[in-house]
């Protein structure tokens, strides 16, 4: 087996408590793979500043930390509150779409066709699931009557989930547009986008892509509402990786049964090769406490024995007192717990025969390789970052060590489970090539006199196609 390197990576979210260059060097340091931009609570100008210095401590330190930017999506609102609304059970309360300032009867809807979404008998739910109401009636224009079913205090902008209600507004927001737009021109590595419930919300963004980026930014799907569950064998072709986003998801759906769906999607993910990352609560005692609790470490740690790619910080890293302090510790889980025998990715081996067959089929057959003869490393050279998808998925042993010229794919590719990205762009003969990466592998300390590397290339190296050779080499200083 490999040395014990941390493979899950950790993705945190940018926000004022992570606001200088010095924080964000040290976070790296700690572990970071990925900083998230949560759109939801962004300055365009805030942003770029971030982006600008993330990109120039990777240049000078030789790192790939990546940027994901979450879209919102169409995420409900209620409007500006007065102070010291507390609702109590069985109260009459009002939802109406004129813009006012709310109060013990009556509240603003940020979502203009709210009325005429929701029928009688269904639920709304706010400030994550805090506030339950049950729909009365509803005029069809600007008024919907509901009875309180759970009360409690109700503060201003609080989020809304409609369980029960099929709404009519787009995935994919005029906001989200702007965002993506912006997103776009700053290159970044991932776009994630909120509440997805079919393709089609997914081809949308995609198509914005293509329409205004030469370089194809892979996109993860939040899945957070029971329509993208039903639909997910639909959903999956048309996203690069999913996101398990347990807060609106708990609320969505009943709580109970948000362990097993994350266990689900993972393996769904899993078939799919393609990156899952477990985000939202994971460790929210270290907002203010320096330590988390028994249960937060025991969720971090399911959460990497189900398979994640990923385990996703928000609030702790965007806003918390100790962001710096809760990298280290979800480190300290990851590494204690990802090595386990008790850790079993089920992974059938199912391939059509495609153009990527050969790839695929070498990409397995090196993973299981890599376990029979205990090589520290499987190596492989990529354009797109196909490959290291792939060998990601299978869960190898061996660290996976993936060779590029394109720094944006090394980038992109830091999200994925076990993958080091290094930059290569001496592209000569296929011995040469792998005479080079394995010396690389051995400089970055991956790589002892006697230990042996697997070797995934494509021949001629030249033409860099599609991996068609596996080759064994132990290596010798």
């Amino acid at each position: 087996m490999a040395k014990n390197r941390k493979r899950t990576k950790i993705v945190a979210t940018l926000g004022p408590a992570c606001s200088t260059k010095e924080i964000i060097e040290e976070m790296m340091e700690a572990g970071v793979n990925v900083f998230r931009v949560n759109f939801s609570h962004a300055e365009y100008d805030d942003v770029a500043n971030k982006i600008k210095i993330i990109r120039e401590i990777n240049k000078r330190r030789s790192f790939n930390v990546a940027i994901l930017v979450d879209l919102q999506g169409p995420k409900l609102r209620v409007g500006v509150m007065g102070e010291k609304v507390k609702l109590k059970e069985g109260d009459s309360f009002t939802f109406t779409t004129d813009k006012c300032e709310g109060d013990s009867e009556k509240a603003y809807m940020t979502y203009q066709n709210f009325p005429k979404d929701v029928k009688a008998g269904e639920h709304i739910l706010v400030d994550d699931g805090k506030l339950l109401f049950e729909v009365i009636s509803s005029n069809g224009k600007n008024e919907v009557k509901t009875t309180v079913l759970r009360g409690g205090k109700l503060k201003s902008k609080k989020g809304v989930n409609l369980p029960n209600t099929k709404i009519s507004l787009p995935a994919l927001t005029e906001k989200d547009i702007k965002d993506a737009l912006f997103a776009i021109k700053m290159e970044v590595d991932w776009l994630a986008l909120s509440f997805v419930r079919n393709a089609e919300d997914l081809i949308k963004l995609n198509e914005l892509i293509k329409e205004n980026s030469s370089y194809r930014i892979p996109i993860i799907a939040k899945i957070e509402k029971p329509e993208a569950i039903e639909n997910i064998n639909e959903i999956m072709p048309y996203c690069d990786g999913i996101m398990v986003a347990r807060g609106d998801l708990g609320v969505e759906v009943p709580m109970e049964q948000v362990p097993l769906i994350q266990k689900r999607l993972v393996a769904i993910a899993k078939k799919a090769h393609k990156p899952v990352i477990i985000a939202t609560q994971m460790m929210e005692t270290m907002i203010s406490s320096e330590v988390p609790t028994r249960a937060e470490v025991n969720d971090v740690a399911n959460s990497i024995m189900d398979g994640a790619d990923a385990v996703m910080l928000s609030g702790e890293t965007s806003v918390g007192e100790f962001p710096l302090e809760v990298i280290k510790q979800m480190r300290r889980i990851i590494e204690s717990v990802e090595n386990s025998p008790l850790i079993s990715i089920p992974n059938q081996a199912v391939f059509a025969v495609n153009e990527r067959f050969i790839s695929n089929t070498i990409c397995h057959q090196a993973s299981l390789m890599a376990t029979t003869i205990n090589a520290e490393v499987i190596t492989t050279l990529t354009n797109s970052g196909y490959t290291a998808f792939q060998i990601s998925s299978w869960r190898p042993k061996s660290n996976i060590l993936v060779f590029s010229s394109n720094r944006r794919i090394l980038a992109m590719l830091n999200l994925l489970w076990g993958v080091k990205g290094i930059y290569y762009d001496n592209f000569v003969s296929t011995d040469q090539t792998i005479e080079d990466i394995n010396k690389l592998a051995h400089e970055k300390g991956y790589l002892n006199s006697g230990d042996y590397a697997i070797n995934i290339t494509s021949m001629p190296v030249k033409e860099r196609g599609m991996a068609n050779t596996m080759r064994i080499t132990e290596f010798k200083k």
